[in-house]
């Protein structure tokens, strides 16, 4: 019996799961007999809703007892919205318990492998555990931060800029790529950008184009600068969060405090701009595990040296535009050295009509 291939059927379970809309992991589960047959196979398909070892259990039926189960994460030991996942295996006397890795939420972290052992249940830790990783990078960085996963998404031309001298960006890229950047837009917890884009596009922020929930915007306004007829304040199509300093004028406070699904959040700032890690900590504490960034250079420029990027989505057209006043992706303080740049790490290229993504997340050390 080839541990990794059920594993990786398990993995392939696991990416019908919920994604990265949701502070839950994809977690897939097989269960195998001694004669190499699936008895049972599920996935967890959403917040709330029974764990994949519950699914793959309630398929296998009676012939779950003395199965070798096969699941990406470690099962769950505690009571939340569901039963603990060990003591169902248990209860369904499976033989033995493959996990590609371990849970790092501090209710799990190695107390549902403890408690399979004590049952005398072998396990064993560590099958495909990159593979298992990679699809979970968005819970496992939420949980061992204590931060959102952040990505930076910004169209750009050939010669690497995302406006003209004068501002200009609409539309660097054609159809496919716009609807599939909603299509991210729709996958992601919040939208993020700087009031710069909300005074030069009045964007909606939203995924229209595309079939999903709209994510929540957050717009970083640290005096309360952008008017109060701009979409994100007055077209009530999501939730928007508006992030000003704590010194900002009452009458502004005021004016917003009335405004449907609108929220102004003040946190610490320094020379007029928002304390990137205090933010990224008060909205983790509200469960937003995940952030594309969509703002202008001084946005990313922001969370590239800060260091909170995990991922990048670069929509490429093959255009140039030149000039020296056109405005670039990223901005802020860079590096000094090539060696120094950030490199990415499992790189993916997708075709969307005449133009490219390329995508990959950050190396880190």
């Amino acid at each position: 019996m080839d541990d990794k291939i059920w594993m990786q059927r398990a993995i392939d379970l696991a990416r019908k799961g919920t994604g990265l809309t949701s502070p839950n992991p994809l977690v897939g589960a097989v269960l195998v007999d001694g004669e190499g047959n699936v008895v049972g196979e599920g996935w967890h398909h959403k917040a709330g809703e029974p764990h994949a070892e519950v699914n793959a259990l309630a398929q296998a039926g009676e012939k779950a007892r003395g199965t070798t189960a096969y699941v990406t994460l470690e099962p769950c030991s505690h009571y939340g919205r569901t039963g603990p996942c060990c003591e169902a295996l248990i209860a369904a006397g499976v033989k033995k318990v493959v996990v590609a890795i371990g849970d790092p939420n501090p209710k799990v972290a190695g107390n549902g492998i403890r408690r399979l052992q004590e049952e005398g249940i072998e396990v064993n830790v560590g099958i495909l555990a990159k593979e298992a990783a990679e699809i979970n990078e968005v819970f496992l960085h939420w949980m061992t931060t204590n931060r959102p996963f952040v990505a930076l998404k910004y169209a750009m031309t050939l010669d690497g800029k995302i406006a003209t001298g004068i501002g200009d960006s609409k539309w660097i890229t054609g159809g496919k790529a716009r609807t599939h950047a909603h299509f991210l837009r729709s996958i992601y917890d919040a939208i993020l950008v700087g009031k710069g884009t909300v005074l030069a596009d009045d964007p909606s922020l939203t995924c229209r184009l595309v079939e999903g929930k709209n994510p929540i915007r957050i717009v970083l306004d640290a005096k309360l600068e952008i008017p109060i007829n701009a979409k994100v304040l007055s077209d009530r199509e999501a939730e928007t969060i508006i992030v000003a300093g704590k010194d900002v004028l009452p009458e502004r406070l005021s004016e917003r405090a009335c405004l449907e699904k609108v929220e102004v959040l003040q946190v610490d700032t320094a020379d007029g701009k928002v304390d990137l890690n205090a933010l990224l900590i008060t909205l983790s504490e509200r469960k937003i595990t995940s952030i594309l960034v969509e703002g202008g250079g001084a946005v990313h420029g922001s969370f590239f040296d800060a260091g909170f990027v995990e991922r990048v989505y670069a929509f490429i057209a093959p255009k140039l535009i030149g000039g020296t006043e056109s405005l670039s992706p990223i901005g802020g303080m860079g590096c000094l050295k090539i060696a120094d740049g950030i490199k990415l790490e499992r790189v993916e290229t997708m075709a969307l009509g005449n133009d490219f993504l390329i995508t990959g997340c950050t190396a880190k050390g």
